[in-house]
């Protein structure tokens, strides 16, 4: 027998035969409790707790983000699902031992005697939600789905997992979610998450995770709730160290940042790569070309960048003398030149070892001082160490290192990257590397982005960068080698979720394989998992894409959706004015309830925005909200990764394709624009369609 679902209107019967009007009333009591909860945190006086004005702002900051977290959202289900135990959870199996009911929701809540309401999805006891199966009950009788029309619970479905009469069957509500048109930022997939995901999504805080998904298998939704398991589970810890959500562009990161909001997080951070590379007194000006970029962006830079650094390192010539009151010191050039080779050999920054440096010098006059019958102490060992020749032959011997300046250097004097380039990079490669016309100063550089990087590289190797207790980094197959290592640096003492999908790397130094991405990230350990079930992207529109695959990432298993929509692909070829068949594509596509994605080649969206507009076609960019009034987003090729739009109107595939540097990187950008639609796909062209989709 099949999970029901059921409809019902409470009036239609009395309170204790009508189950969908006892649980509208467990909700009703449960945002009671939340709101109560709320009030409780808004009405604490910390006035008699806080020793002074510091513990007071701290101990009020805490207050205002405990009253955020508990914000109850209107349109966000409180509870999503309830679980049914044949017996107490930990409990021994006994006949006859008593079982518990829980709903399972975003958050946990409990009424005004301390008693759960809703237990957090990340609690051990909601595993099951997830996880139970016909095969493996784990000890749950009932497993109940709800169904939401805005915030009003309107359905409910069943399964008897530890019925052996009932058969399984596939979830409608759950279904219906998956599918749910899409308006606004991303949404949690907290109610539908799937076996696999859970998976990951639970994995220790210790481990780094690899997750290769292609498009529409929840690769991104997946990593964000690890986030938030992560914070529920090592809470102390990471508020310690910090966690960071990377993403690739300002667009994507709006679009995601409501996301650990609706889970009740609020202190994760956001970034790109760019942004953790920035400094403030350097802008970007600046623009590589592909070659020269894939160069800085190779991982042998960072070898170049460190002989350069430890170049500044000079053999002493003359002995220090170091006058004390009526004595003087001196040290031998060799027993300096011995104290900077340890240095030198110890696996320390460059900065710390010339701290050091100082140090050192005076422990040896300290031992001098002792074989004359002195008994200096600390504080000798430190007016020896600030002694102006011991800091003159520091200077000399071990001089400061600014890595701006050391970059500018590397980039415009030849005779100085030859030097640090020997039998790493070529003479082509070097040339690639060379300005044509050399800054004068660090502010004048127009500095690029792979420039950033190459100087934040530079500033490890002088001092240690903080590290996080936990990074996840999304579409990381479109960083470069010195990229990972940039990201790297920020969880050393921590660990990674790296999101991605090989056939989606749309740079020209795309990661061509995650072992190799891992090991440049400082990770190599990390557990590579695999998500091929989509659910995002209909069976029809994921298929035709996937004729791309073989020529754009052979031997990737494509994507095989469990969604089969007929009707979801239209591709459509225009032998005479375009643009009126996407503004007729564009308005058709509104007639549909959901979000609208018009997506095209870079040079075409100047010209299709006019188009729109004189249609009386108003749109949003990319990173703008839509909303239930604006439902149409205009979107360049390049910013269309991670996207996702209920229908889209794809214009020109040929033209996403000429667009990028070289073919196989734009038959990338292609899938990836082929694959942002969840309900329907349509494609128009004038221009023939490139190889692998012609019919």
């Amino acid at each position: 027998m099949p999970a029901h679902a059921h409809v019902t209107d409470p009036a239609d019967a009395p309170a204790a035969t009508d189950p969908l009007g006892r649980e509208r009333a467990h909700l009703a009591a449960s945002r009671s409790a939340l709101r109560a909860m709320r009030e409780d945190v808004e009405n604490l006086d910390i006035r008699d707790v806080t020793a002074n004005w510091v513990n007071a702002v701290v101990l009020q900051a805490q207050i205002d983000d405990r009253i955020k977290a508990l914000a109850d959202l209107a349109h966000t289900p409180l509870f999503f699902g309830r679980l049914n135990y044949l017996h107490a959870p930990g409990a021994e199996l006994a006949e006859g031992a008593e079982g518990e009911q829980f709903y399972i929701g975003r958050r946990h809540v409990h009424d005004a005697g301390g008693d759960p309401m809703v237990i957090d999805w990340r609690a051990p006891v909601s595993q099951p939600f997830y996880r139970a199966s016909k095969n493996d009950p784990q000890d749950i009788g009932l497993r109940r789905r709800f169904g939401y029309t805005g915030g009003e619970l309107t359905a409910y479905e069943d399964e008897h997992l530890s019925d052996p009469a009932e058969a399984a069957a596939v979830s409608k509500l759950l279904q219906q979610e998956i599918e749910r048109p899409r308006v606004g930022p991303m949404r949690d997939i907290v109610a539908t998450i799937q076996p696999e995901q859970d998976e990951i999504v639970r994995s220790g805080l210790s481990g780094s995770v690899c997750v290769q998904g292609g498009p529409g298998t929840g690769k991104t939704a997946v990593g964000l709730h690890r986030v938030a398991y992560l914070l529920y589970a090592h809470r102390d810890r990471l508020a310690r160290t910090g966690t960071l959500v990377i993403g690739p562009n300002r667009s994507f990161l709006h679009y995601i940042e409501q996301v650990l909001p609706a889970l009740g997080e609020l202190e994760v951070k956001q970034a790109t790569v760019d942004d953790l590379v920035a400094r403030a007194d350097l802008e970007v000006r600046g623009a590589d070309a592909a070659e020269t970029a894939v160069i800085k962006g190779d991982a042998r830079m960072a070898e170049v960048l460190r002989r350069a650094v430890h170049s500044h390192v000079s053999e002493p010539v003359e002995p220090l003398m170091v006058v004390r009151g009526s004595r003087r010191w001196r040290v031998p050039a060799y027993e300096i030149a011995e104290i900077v080779a340890e240095l030198q050999n110890r696996d320390i920054r460059y900065g710390a070892a010339r701290d050091a440096l100082p140090q050192r010098i005076a422990h040896t006059v300290l031992v001098r001082m002792e074989q004359a019958g002195e008994a200096p102490d600390d504080r000798v060992q430190d007016a020896v160490a600030r002694n102006p020749a011991v800091k003159a032959v520091v200077k000399a011997v071990w001089p400061l290192v600014e890595p701006a300046k050391l970059v500018l250097r590397l980039l415009s004097d030849p005779d100085f990257l030859a030097a640090h380039a020997d039998g790493i990079l070529s003479a082509a490669e070097q040339h690639l590397l060379l300005w044509a016309k050399p800054a004068r100063s660090v502010k004048s550089v127009k500095w690029s982005a792979a420039d950033l990087v190459l100087i934040d590289e530079t500033t490890d190797l002088v001092e240690r960068t903080h590290s996080l207790g936990h990074v996840v980094i999304d579409e990381a197959q479109d960083l470069s080698p010195m990229q990972y290592r940039a990201v790297g640096r920020r969880c050393t003492t921590g660990s990674a979720t790296v999101l991605g999908d090989l056939a989606q790397g749309t740079t020209p130094w795309a990661t061509r394989s995650w072992d190799e991405a891992l090991g440049h990230l400082g990770k190599p350990g990390a557990v590579l998992e695999e998500l091929t079930a989509g659910f995002r992207v209909p069976r029809e529109v994921i298929a035709y894409a996937s004729r791309l695959l073989p020529a754009i990432s052979p031997g990737l298993s494509p994507v095989s959706s469990v969604r089969e929509t007929p009707g979801s692909l239209i591709v459509s070829e225009v032998p005479s004015d375009l643009p009126s068949a996407v503004i007729a594509a564009c308005r058709a596509s509104l007639a549909h309830e959901g979000s609208i994605g018009l997506i095209a080649a870079d040079a075409r969206i100047p010209e299709l925005g006019e188009a729109l507009l004189a249609a009386g076609l108003p749109y949003l960019s990319p990173g703008e909200e839509t909303t239930a009034e604006s439902r149409l987003t205009l979107v360049p090729a390049s910013l269309a990764k991670g996207l996702e739009y209920d229908y889209v109107v794809l214009h020109e595939p040929a033209e996403v394709v000429a667009g990028e540097p070289d073919e196989r990187t734009g038959l990338r950008r292609l899938y990836v624009c082929l694959t942002r639609a969840v309900s329907g796909l349509t494609v128009l062209h004038t221009t023939p369609l490139p190889e692998a989709l012609a019919p």
